[in-house]
């Protein structure tokens, strides 16, 4: 069955990225919650999307006591998604204020996972290939993914995330078509599609054998997994 996998938790009935909208995925009938993570200033990880707060205060700057409360730690994340499995999205683009060449933030983050790993399993992606490289380097057991959102040559995409030994591809959904799941699929690759929130293309997804969607709604998704499982028996 697809996976909904909730976008920054419930952010469509919360505030993304916060315990709240993690609490409100699991009641909301998620399965899996996808969070982002961030660096502060001393190397603490802070789940939040953008490089900076809404303040325009960048979080690299930052010291883990001057986040604002409703900014959580990873681990603290982690906790609020229980049972459900998480996707934890490392932010690291050249392009970010924090960009992290020396990948420490992939590190930080697969110290965390070897001493709190989610009951109900776990992902790490990041649209930076060198990143989930380092992750698979330090832990082969954490199972990595590719974010992208343009395949020029969807043949060669693939094809180079399976060669790295990375166990699965998230597409933006523009990108997914029948043709680019069965590659992945014989690839051995998971997909995992993002962010979906109309049910017309959710309900594609789930008849195209996708793995999972990325969702804002999460309510929604639900119930277009669920029937699209009735419809299936």
């Amino acid at each position: 069955m697809t996976l909904v996998i909730a976008h920054r938790g419930a952010s469509a009935h919360h505030p993304e990225n916060t315990v709240a909208a993690f609490v409100g995925a699991r009641e909301l009938g998620a399965d899996w919650v996808e969070l982002d993570v961030r660096r502060t200033a001393d190397h603490a990880l802070a789940v939040h999307h953008d490089a900076h707060l809404a303040d325009g205060r960048d979080l690299v700057e930052l010291l883990a006591e001057a986040l604002p409360p409703d900014v959580p730690h990873l681990l603290g994340a982690l906790d609020a998604c229980h049972p459900l499995g998480v996707n934890v999205e490392i932010k690291n683009w050249p392009a970010d204020v924090d960009f992290d060449p020396e990948l420490r933030l992939a590190d930080a983050v697969v110290a965390v996972l070897a001493e709190h790993r989610p009951a109900g399993g776990v992902v790490v992606s990041s649209f930076h290939f060198g990143t989930i490289d380092r992750v698979r380097a330090l832990d082969a057991s954490v199972p990595t993914a590719w974010l992208i959102f343009q395949a020029l040559d969807p043949a060669a995409t693939v094809a180079r995330v399976a060669e790295a030994g990375h166990a699965g591809i998230h597409p933006h959904a523009s990108l997914v078509d029948e043709a680019f799941v069965a590659r992945a699929h014989d690839a051995g690759l998971f997909v995992n599609v993002w962010t979906v929130d109309d049910p017309v293309r959710i309900a594609e997804l789930v008849a195209l054998g996708v793995d999972g969607v990325v969702t804002n709604r999460v309510d929604v998704a639900r119930t277009v997994v669920d029937r699209g499982a009735v419809g299936a028996d």
